[in-house]
């Protein structure tokens, strides 16, 4: 497997079956008629699945509060959370409402064996779609998290909130000042961005971690391959993208949009491929593996010296002392490395490669004098686990 650790599931607001709050209480003091089926359109049995291969971090994020919240009365469309800076509706202010129905997503979840990680509010509110959304900059966030965060300490939830999901990673940096600015870094764990719009290539100017928790190549049919000629679909290119918000933009995590899709051979936007009785993984699938795989909850960052042409070098320390370095060889040649680590006795290197001929394969590497030496090919990615 690729061992991918974190889960971003979507709280909904539509009607019976989708929200657990289908119908209005009246008014925001009202009393809310809660309802959930333990199975929220398979998100509980797939959440219950996953944990059962290790996944311990689980992401749920609103995208819109139910319409009748909204100033716009809709859950599609866009509109604003009532209440929020400079959105008052006639109906009044909803913000504690929607606080208590996402505290209340989070208690349903926890009954049924499934403890919520990280809560969001917010998907892309920087856009106005056809489907659920809602619009919000980071001052209309800044009016309600406060409220969040209260609801949240007062249900005595273990439960990290983020926010906002923005568009695009440059988006992100705006909604991201503005947070910053009103002082929410104290109620946050978390700054989320999508990669739609711009990409993580830079970091972002706050004290929290960040996560790029939605991106996905919207535009070819479906591809496997790993490297041809650099195009959007293959596995090379997300190796890249990868490398450079961890590397660049000091990402904590880094999310594709789907995991699977069955008979959805038009699209490129999940990472494996079902007809219902097999699955064909794609190279994108590999390249998150080469990460996931080595680089293990917890981990952190290491600094290097040394470059190698055209290969993008990375590595971190796991909770388990051991030390993954990642080379990302996105040139035409193949590349020699020879890896060390100050401060540590490497007694064992194993060396895994991802090529047009190979997933995750183990590879030849050399031990001598407490360092290794691996080879690189082009257009692959090789990870080293030094212990």
């Amino acid at each position: 497997g690729a061992g991918l650790t974190i889960i971003r599931n979507r709280i909904g607001s539509g009607g019976v079956g989708d929200s657990i709050l289908p119908t209005s209480p009246g008014s925001p003091s009202g009393t809310p008629d809660y309802q959930f089926d333990g199975d929220d359109e398979g998100q509980v049995w797939f959440s219950q699945q996953a944990m059962t291969y290790g996944v311990r971090t689980i992401y749920a994020d609103a995208w819109s509060a139910p319409g009748f919240m909204k100033t716009n009365g809709d859950e599609n469309g866009g509109g604003y959370l009532c209440g929020t800076s400079g959105h008052e509706c006639a109906s009044g202010d909803w913000r504690a409402a929607f606080a208590d129905m996402l505290v209340q997503y989070v208690k349903f979840y926890d009954g049924v064996g499934v403890p919520i990680t990280h809560l969001g509010f917010l998907n892309e509110p920087d856009f106005v779609p056809t489907y659920s959304g809602m619009q919000s900059d980071g001052t209309n966030a800044a009016s309600f998290i406060p409220t969040l965060s209260a609801a949240v300490k007062a249900a005595g939830l273990d439960v990290k909130l983020t926010c906002c999901d923005a568009m695009g990673w440059e988006s992100q940096k705006t909604i991201t000042s503005q947070l910053v600015a009103a002082g929410m870094e104290k109620y946050l764990s978390v700054i989320t961005s999508h990669s739609y719009t711009s990409d993580p290539n830079s970091a972002m100017s706050t004290s929290l971690k960040t996560w790029q928790t939605e991106a996905a190549d919207l535009d070819s049919v479906w591809s496997a391959t790993w490297y041809s000629n650099g195009g959007a679909a293959e596995g090379l290119t997300w190796a890249k993208k990868i490398h450079n918000g961890i590397v660049n933009a000091g990402l904590s995590a880094y999310l594709y949009w789907e995991g699977v899709e069955v008979n959805q051979p038009q699209a490129s936007s999940y990472l494996v491929a079902s007809d219902g009785t097999t699955v064909t993984p794609s190279g994108r699938l590999w390249a998150f593996a080469m990460w996931s795989r080595f680089v293990r909850p917890g981990a952190y960052r290491v600094a290097t010296t040394g470059s190698v042409s055209s290969v993008g070098v990375s590595a971190f320390k796991n909770t388990d002392g051991s030390v993954p370095v990642v080379f990302t060889n996105t040139g035409a040649s193949a590349q020699s490395v020879k890896i060390s680590v100050s401060g540590l006795s490497v007694k064992a290197g194993k060396a895994y490669l991802t090529d047009n001929s190979h997933s995750v394969a183990e590879t030849a590497s050399t031990l001598s004098g407490g360092a290794v030496t691996v080879d690189v090919p082009a257009h692959a990615v090789v990870t080293v686990v030094l212990t």
